[in-house]
């Protein structure tokens, strides 16, 4: 385990400290997020799947990112190019079997420039090369600091916590939406404005 460990961090850290980092960034991914879409719509929009601020793709992409990206990590130019690809791969496939799961994708590009299909466009391409530079150049290291700074137990119970409050919600958004197929749900993005 503290090999697994020592892939995301420069010493080997126990579990809780990874887990507490996967939400960090799923949170950070939800408020960026919803950020984008009040610019770009004008309201707030929650964009998580489910109620709670969490917006896990953004956990996946950026542990996944970490591991894969880490033997580029002293060549920004490098980083960004192979970060922007990798991150677009990532968001194809992650549509594609959101598609084959429940028939859509949670997101819209059809209104962008050299988009396509509306899963992919040019400008995300760019953004995630530009997040990949700065999760080697100062966030990576922010966050696993953050989830380190916690007492041990603090940790512990914080990462339980959320990964229970988390898989309930989940499974019961899941649900629901499987249930209802209903478009007034609140349970995944796109759905559930908040303060318009």
């Amino acid at each position: 385990m503290q090999h697994l460990t020592a892939m995301f961090y420069s010493n080997p850290v126990e579990p809780y400290v990874l887990v507490n980092a996967f939400f960090i960034y799923s949170f950070m991914g939800w408020v960026m997020e919803c950020i984008v879409i009040r610019r770009e719509k004008g309201f707030w929009e929650n964009r998580g799947f489910a109620r709670v601020p969490f917006c896990i793709i953004y956990g996946f992409g950026a542990m996944l990112g970490y591991l894969l990206l880490k033997p580029f990590s002293h060549n920004y130019f490098l980083l960004y190019l192979v970060g922007a690809v990798c991150a677009t791969a990532f968001e194809y496939l992650t549509a594609r079997l959101m598609l084959r799961l429940f028939g859509t994708f949670w997101w819209d590009y059809t209104n962008k420039p050299f988009n396509y299909k509306g899963i992919l466009c040019l400008e995300s391409t760019l953004g995630w090369g530009v997040i990949a530079v700065f999760l080697f150049a100062f966030m990576h290291k922010f966050v696993v600091g953050v989830s380190l700074a916690m007492p041990r137990t603090v940790g512990l119970m914080m990462a339980v916590v959320l990964s229970i409050v988390y898989a309930v919600d989940f499974m019961m958004c899941m649900r629901r939406s499987l249930l209802d197929n209903d478009e007034d749900t609140e349970c995944y993005a796109g759905k559930g404005n908040f303060a318009k």
